[in-house]
């Protein structure tokens, strides 16, 4: 084949370590242990800021406080953070892993097999989510800040009005997506110490309280919880369960951010955290038992949580609770940036630019991520200004994914562990608690709940739009063999009447075969506008797991003119592919594959063998002959314009101040019947001519309505038309359904689901 591989012993052995670090989980360790504390529980770990507050405040105020209540409403709270929270979550789901990475996303790449239409719950689930993130920095730093009104200083700054708590909350935000470039790594490290004492002081606090009152206790019975649902002192029906979820909001992120820290860490650390929040649950029912409802200081929305402490310890209640808020939203942005990578790698969004911060993979950044979170919270805090008014609208997203988490659990106890009876009992228990939280939460929806569910739609439109246009567009996909295409190739470098385009003329590919070539590559050197060149590279770069991989291989054909190459990067690696191409072609000269490519004119004593390099990224567009049906066309015109504004791979890989060719190449998907054009004589050609409108009405009479809609088959269909038309007008048309081997990463599960057969990469 003349493959030249650069492989040296040790990287063998890097290659080795590097996939034996990718099969082991993150071990358990104290210091794995305060990142986790760090990063994971920021989210649960801020609950008893605000769900027993709400609870009381929607149930007619301090007024109505009742054993009852009290002991009713803690009932709740705590089995449903040992049901949803501890079995649901720590004990099923963080088993149900893709290679230690968690998250519905992950979830669902270990379901996919079991039935097409899984996909749906996946993106539903994931748009929830992420919705979530950004409401979640929002009212958990509200929250914090508002705190500050329980202190007459603090009162007395603040005042009655929204304004400068905004405005502080809105400049913590600012700081805490500004510091994400960092990685989750380096903040962990330092929110880990800070979350320790949170969470001491949380059960502390609690405990203090519990010694006052320790009828509370009682909540541990779950009887109270249920009597209290239906009893008439519950005013707020079952609306009161939409409150009593809140506790709940940090289990989807904690499966999220396993793979961040390890399922070891998590399963050490989270009885600990578990008893010091029940503990502070107890100490502020207790406290509210306990107080006077007649105090003229307890006006207004009363907050347990502040409001049961020594009034000294306040303030510094006050400030460790605003710096967990910040934490509590990092649990949610790490999570979303996992969401997005995997949501990437399934074809369910855009290719965008992942930066790995630290050593270790499983930290990620995503910069366009970390914006569109930064702009959205800050608008949340714009359009709500009230905590009071966000905690309407935080529950509806979260409960949307548990709901579709559960329902890909469900297929993976039944489909992957083969135990169908386990999993109709978790979809009964599951599904029931989900579903009545998720009625509960929906009476709030004009409360706020409908901003959710908007930025949830949003978000589900772009998966939806980027998996069906990629469905599209793989209904014509056809990869050639090269071998087939050398003679013409040969050709078209020695032909005088062609000028030169370049020395060397780079197309950058996802393709990471040996021996084939996307169609459209070939139709542009070949077919657009003949590319004439010294030399042609097909160029793929993979990304590695091991951080500082440089490596690359190639498969010159036999000739000195043709190359294909994979260039395999370490993670921590720049990826300036300019810089390391002109590496690979020197080594080429150097080894006699390829011709020195000297230039007469130079500004340097000694002239480089290495001729000059010109780039062409190649862009699909729709023409307007494009057969799609008018939902379709509105897809794929959606679907370009969201590639747009993801940015250019000629940023991605360093190529800013290179030569760049952009070549447009037409969807080849089916065209429309064209009318056939007669021929009308001059003489004839007046258009009040009697003649000619008899010769017009007699040129097509079987004509076809341009207008009219023929999408009428199935992707599956297009896609064989397609082959067909391939073996008849291409050249080596027999390879239109290959599929391109991924050289770097293990072999890929097949991703078949309602969208399209096939996983093969978008263009960009």
């Amino acid at each position: 084949m003349g493959a030249s591989i650069k492989d040296t012993a040790e990287s063998v052995r890097a290659r080795k370590a590097a996939r034996k670090a990718r099969n082991a989980d993150i071990p358990l360790s104290a210091g794995m242990i305060l990142v986790t504390l760090g990063v994971v529980y920021g989210d649960i770990g801020t609950s008893p800021m605000y769900t027993l507050k709400s609870i009381v405040a929607n149930n007619g105020g301090i007024s109505t406080v009742s054993e009852s209540l009290i002991i009713g409403a803690l009932s709740l709270v705590i089995w449903t953070m040992t049901l949803v929270t501890t079995v649901k979550y720590v004990v099923i789901a963080m088993k149900a892993d893709n290679h230690h990475e968690g998250g519905i996303f992950a979830l669902y790449s270990l379901v996919k097999r079991c039935a097409k239409w899984l996909i749906i719950p996946a993106m539903v689930g994931g748009a929830a989510l992420l919705a979530d993130g950004i409401l979640t920095p929002a009212v958990t730093v509200t929250t914090a800040i508002e705190g500050l009104r329980t202190i007459p200083l603090g009162h007395e700054i603040l005042g009655d009005g929204p304004g400068l708590v905004m405005a502080i909350t809105i400049a913590i935000v600012c700081v805490l997506f500004a510091v994400q470039r960092a990685g989750t790594s380096s903040i962990g490290k330092f929110f880990g110490p800070v979350m320790t004492l949170w969470f001491l002081f949380l059960g502390g606090a609690g405990l203090l309280n519990l010694f006052g009152n320790p009828v509370v206790l009682k909540a541990l019975n779950p009887i109270y919880g249920i009597q209290f649902l239906v009893s008439p002192v519950n005013n707020s029906g079952l609306q009161v369960m939409g409150y009593v979820f809140l506790a709940t909001t940090g289990a989807e992120a904690l499966y999220s951010d396993m793979g961040h820290v390890g399922k070891s860490n998590i399963y050490a650390s989270w009885p600990v955290v578990k008893i010091c929040l029940i503990l502070n649950y107890l100490g502020q029912g207790a406290w509210l038992l306990g107080c006077d409802p007649a105090d003229p200081t307890l006006t207004g929305v009363v907050n347990p949580f502040y409001q049961m402490l020594p009034e000294m310890m306040r303030p510094f209640a006050i400030i460790l609770s605003a710096v967990a808020a910040i934490i509590a939203s990092q649990a949610l942005i790490t999570g979303s940036y996992t969401l997005v990578s995997e949501a990437v790698r399934l074809d369910l969004m855009p290719h965008m630019r992942i930066n790995y911060p630290s050593e270790t993979k499983g930290q990620i950044y995503i910069p366009m991520v970390n914006s569109i979170m930064w702009i959205g919270t800050i608008f949340v805090v714009l359009l709500f200004q009230t905590s009071e008014r966000m905690e309407a609208a935080y529950g509806l997203a979260i409960t949307i994914t548990m709901l579709m988490t559960t329902t890909l659990l469900t297929s993976y106890i039944a489909g992957v562990r083969k135990n169908p009876a386990g999993a109709g009992l978790f979809a009964v228990i599951f599904g029931a608690i989900e579903a009545m939280f998720f009625a509960s939460c929906l009476t709030m929806f004009f409360d706020g709940g409908y901003v959710m569910v908007i930025l949830a739609a949003v978000l589900f439109v772009v998966m939806y739009t980027w998996r069906r246009g990629t469905a599209i567009e793989r209904t014509q996909t056809v990869f050639l063999p090269v071998d087939k295409y050398l003679d013409q190739l040969f050709d078209l470098c020695h032909d005088d009447e062609v000028p030169y385009l370049a020395d060397n003329l780079v197309f950058l590919t996802n393709d990471s075969s040996i021996d084939k070539l996307d169609r459209d590559i070939l139709y542009s050197i070949l077919d657009k506008q003949p590319k004439r060149a010294k030399a042609y590279y097909f160029l793929n770069v993979q990304v590695t797991d091991e951080p500082f991989t440089h490596e690359y291989i190639v498969n010159d054909f036999d000739t000195d003119f043709l190359f294909k190459v994979q260039l395999r990067l370490g993670f921590k690696v720049n990826q300036r592919v300019n810089t390391y191409l002109y590496q690979i072609v020197q080594e080429l000269v150097d080894n006699h594959q390829i011709s020195p490519q000297n230039h007469k004119y130079s500004i340097y004593r000694t002239h480089s063998a290495v001729g000059d390099f010109r780039f062409c990224l190649i862009r699909k567009v729709i023409s307007p002959e494009t057969d799609l049906s008018g939902l379709d066309y509105r897809v794929m015109e959606l679907k370009y314009l969201i590639r747009r504004m993801c940015g250019s791979p000629a940023k991605w890989y360093g190529l800013e101040n290179s030569s760049i060719l952009f070549e447009y190449v037409p969807l080849f998907s089916k065209r429309k019947t064209q009318h056939k054009l007669t021929r009308v004589q001059l003489l004839d050609a007046e258009p009040s001519s009697p003649k000619r409108l008899e010769k017009s009405a007699k040129a097509a009479p079987d004509a076809v309505d341009d207008d009219e809609d023929i999408f009428s088959m199935t992707m599956r269909g297009d896609r064989e038309n397609n082959i067909v038309s391939t073996l008849k007008d291409l050249v080596g048309g027999d390879t239109a359904t290959f599929k391109p081997l991924v050289i770097n990463e293990e072999e890929d599960d097949e991703d078949e689901n309602i969208f399209g057969e096939d996983e093969i990469a978008d263009g960009e």
